[in-house]
């Protein structure tokens, strides 16, 4: 049996609606995907259609996620030749959204928010400890 060859891009794999590639992707009875959560909160919001090709359903269609589509797409989500990968993810790790220039570390939408938050937070403190002592040693440290 012949086998074709076919390369897949990264664009059949983003959601319509957040244009990133699927998290949790589902199909509409019309036969279009989404992540999971982009089109519960697209129908918590609006009538039972899809956002694509509008089609109305009647009712709210039960959705599962579509396991084939979610292991393609997770393809696209891990680092490949010539990208930077997440410091925090196990492999294969997921490509790297940010990096940090204070770290040095680059990280992926998962890991990049509680970064943030503690450098931020260490950030704070710095500043604050900076205000305090400035005023006692007359330098910043």
């Amino acid at each position: 049996m012949a086998t074709a060859m076919c390369a897949l891009s990264e664009q059949q794999f983003q959601c319509s609606i957040c244009l990133d590639v699927f998290t949790d992707p589902v199909t509409t009875p019309c036969g279009h995907n989404f992540c999971k959560t982009c089109i519960e909160q697209h129908w918590a919001n609006s009538v039972y259609n899809c956002p694509y090709c509008k089609e109305a359903f009647t009712r709210r269609p039960e959705l599962k996620v579509n396991i084939f589509i979610s292991e393609m797409a997770q393809q696209f989500r891990t680092a490949g030749p010539g990208e930077v990968g997440c410091d925090l993810c196990p492999e294969p790790r997921l490509k790297a959204v940010k990096s940090c220039l204070v770290c040095l570390s680059s990280y992926c939408e998962l890991h990049l928010q509680p970064h943030l938050n503690t450098a931020l937070k260490i950030l704070l403190l710095w500043l604050w400890i900076n205000k305090n002592l400035v005023s006692q040693h007359s330098h910043i440290l």
